[in-house]
């Protein structure tokens, strides 16, 4: 997890070992320090003796930046008071992201979402088709992830899985969790009967904790309202940093960065919310369905 702010011209940082929010806000800087001096991306590359799409991934945070790039565009900016700074929140773009170890499990497409779960404020997610990660317990990984990976890998991927889980414990902030979850989820026998019921049990449990919400949705929510797939919403600590949306696919995964796009996606969260019913139902309608179970 990465915890980093920059609030006007007094700023701090603190890094834990990720990457991404040091890069976000390193970028959104140096784009607003690029446009105060009433620069193109391509006159701002010439400092650095690249390109216009190396300012573009550097702004956007998509990409680990070399001090002494930072430190020529400070210059080209006439931003020298604030070059300890981002000098410092530079070097912490290069560092690991916690994922690392487990790199070669984790597609390329999942990593920027796994990064922002970690050090976001709050995550918002809906999904048809299974338990989210965040909700699983051990047995309902192990048989959801059984079904697609090969046996040697599977023990590894569970605990990867449960080790993702540890962001609803931190302190002294554990993540924000609001899920809605379609019904049809829970009548998806993954594993069995027995599977079944601990993994409702634990739902029941977490329901309990004050920075957990679960809804539960009617079946074939999904088609009316939310469209072909899960949505995650990802809302960071740092002020200024945008939201990020996370929409899994089959194959891969799809971020819309547009803030109409942002705001879009949040309409639709908020409208599953609506449709939903009310949190405080929850424990009596999953109770309801462990007596079929």
């Amino acid at each position: 997890m990465a915890s980093v702010t920059i609030t006007g011209s007094r700023q701090s940082t603190r890094a834990h070992g990720d990457p991404l929010v040091p890069r976000m806000l390193l970028g959104r800087r140096l784009r607003e320090l690029r446009e105060r001096r009433g620069l193109s991306r391509r006159e701002a590359a010439r400092a650095i003796g690249g390109s216009a799409s190396k300012i573009t991934r550097l702004e956007l945070g998509r990409s680990a930046s070399r001090p002494r790039d930072i430190a020529a565009l400070l210059t080209r900016y006439g931003a020298d008071d604030e070059r300890t700074t981002l000098l410092a929140l530079a070097e912490q773009t290069a560092t690991r992201a916690w994922w690392h170890d487990d790199g070669d499990i984790v597609p390329a497409w999942v990593r920027p979402y796994l990064s922002a779960e970690q050090a976001a404020k709050l995550v918002r997610t809906f999904e048809a088709q299974f338990v989210p990660g965040l909700l699983q317990t051990e047995a309902y990984a192990r048989a959801l992830i059984r079904r697609v990976n090969p046996e040697p890998q599977v023990e590894r991927r569970v605990e990867f899985r449960m080790r993702r889980q540890r962001v609803l414990r931190r302190r002294p902030r554990p993540l924000n969790l609001w899920v809605v979850l379609d019904e049809q989820a829970l009548w998806r026998p993954i594993g069995g009967a027995e599977t079944m019921r601990g993994q409702i049990r634990h739902i029941i449990e977490l329901c309990g904790r004050p920075n957990v919400t679960v809804q539960i949705a009617p079946f074939g929510i999904c088609g009316r309202v939310a469209g072909d797939g899960p949505l995650t919403l990802i809302r960071f600590p740092q002020q200024g940093l945008p939201d990020m949306v996370y929409l899994e696919r089959a194959n891969g995964a799809v971020y819309p960065g547009r803030r109409a796009e942002i705001e879009w996606h949040w309409h639709v969260f908020n409208t599953l919310v609506t449709e939903a019913a009310p949190p405080e139902r929850t424990p009596r309608i999953l109770a309801g369905m462990l007596t079929t179970y």
